[in-house]
C-alpha cells in the first residue's frame, strides 16, 4: 500500500531539495522551449498554415526527443519529472512528499513560462501557440482524451523509473517516456492537442495572455496522472515505502 506523506519543511529546504527544484526548472525550460519552439517553427515555415500530417509528426517527434533529454538530464538530481501531472501521480503513489511536490510544481511552471517568454523574444514576437480543442471536440471529450494519454504517460514513468523492481529497465526509462509522449501526441494532437502536461500548456497561455480552455489541461492530466499513481502505487508496488524529499 502506497504511503502518502506531507513531508517536512527542513527536508524540502535542504540543499539537495533546492538542487532538485533548480533541475526541474531547467529540464522543464529545455523541454518547453523545444516543444513550443517546434510549433512556432512550423508556423513560420508554412506561413501560418493549418497543421498537416507532416507537421504533426514533426512536432510529436520533437516533443519525444526533447522529453527524452529533459528526463535524462534531470533523472539523477530531481528524478526528471518535467510535468506537474507526473509529480502529482508520484505523490499519490507514495514516491515523493506532497510538500516537495508543490515546490516541484512551482519550478516546473516557472520554467515553462520563462521558456515561452524567451521564445517570444528570440522569434521577433511571433505568437506563442496554446493548446486548444479541435473543431467538433467538446470540453468533456478533451478532458477524457487528456486523462487517457496522461494515464499512459505516468503509468510508463512508474513501470520504467519508479518501480523498485524495474531492474535494468530503468536505463531506458527516459527513452520509453519520450516515446509514449510522442505517440500520444500523434494520437491526440488533432483532437485535444495532446498536452499531458499542465506546465506545457500553462507557459504558452501566460506568454500569449490566452487562457481559453486552459483548465482542461489541468483537470485531464491531473486526473490521469493521479489515477496512474494510485493504481500502480497500490496494486503493483507491494512494498510499503515512506517517501523522502529526494525520492524517485
Amino acid at each position: 500500500m502506497a504511503c502518502i506523506a506531507f513531508g517536512r519543511f527542513d527536508d524540502s529546504f535542504s540543499l539537495g531539495s533546492i538542487k532538485a527544484y533548480l533541475a526541474e526548472f531547467i529540464s522543464t525550460l529545455l523541454f518547453v522551449f523545444a516543444g513550443v519552439g517546434s510549433a512556432i517553427a512550423y508556423s513560420k515555415l508554412t506561413t501560418g498554415a493549418a497543421l498537416d500530417p507532416a507537421g504533426l509528426v514533426a512536432i510529436a517527434v520533437c516533443h519525444g526527443f526533447a522529453l527524452f533529454v529533459a528526463v535524462a538530464v534531470g533523472a539523477n538530481i530531481s528524478g526528471g519529472h518535467v510535468n506537474p501531472a507526473v509529480t502529482f501521480g508520484l505523490a499519490l503513489g507514495g514516491q515523493i512528499t506532497i510538500l516537495t511536490g508543490i515546490f516541484y510544481w512551482i519550478a516546473q511552471l516557472v520554467g515553462a513560462i520563462v521558456a515561452c517568454f524567451i521564445l517570444k523574444a528570440v522569434t521577433g514576437g511571433m505568437a506563442v501557440p496554446i493548446h486548444s480543442l479541435a473543431a467538433g471536440v467538446g470540453a468533456i471529450e478533451g478532458v477524457v482524451m487528456e486523462i487517457v494519454i496522461t494515464f499512459a504517460l505516468v503509468y510508463t514513468v512508474y513501470a520504467t523509473a519508479a518501480d523498485p523492481k524495474k531492474g535494468s529497465l530503468g536505463t531506458i526509462a527516459p527513452i520509453a517516456i519520450g516515446f509514449i509522449v510522442g505517440a500520444n501526441i500523434l494520437a491526440a494532437g488533432p483532437f485535444s492537442g495532446g498536452s499531458m502536461n499542465p506546465a506545457r500548456s500553462f507557459g504558452p497561455a501566460v506568454a500569449s495572455g490566452d487562457f481559453t480552455d486552459n483548465w482542461i489541461y489541468w483537470v485531464g492530466p491531473l486526473i490521469g496522472g493521479g489515477l496512474a499513481g494510485l493504481i500502480y502505487g497500490n496494486v503493483f508496488i507491494t512494498t510499503e515505502h515512506v517517501p523522502l524529499t529526494n525520492d524517485f
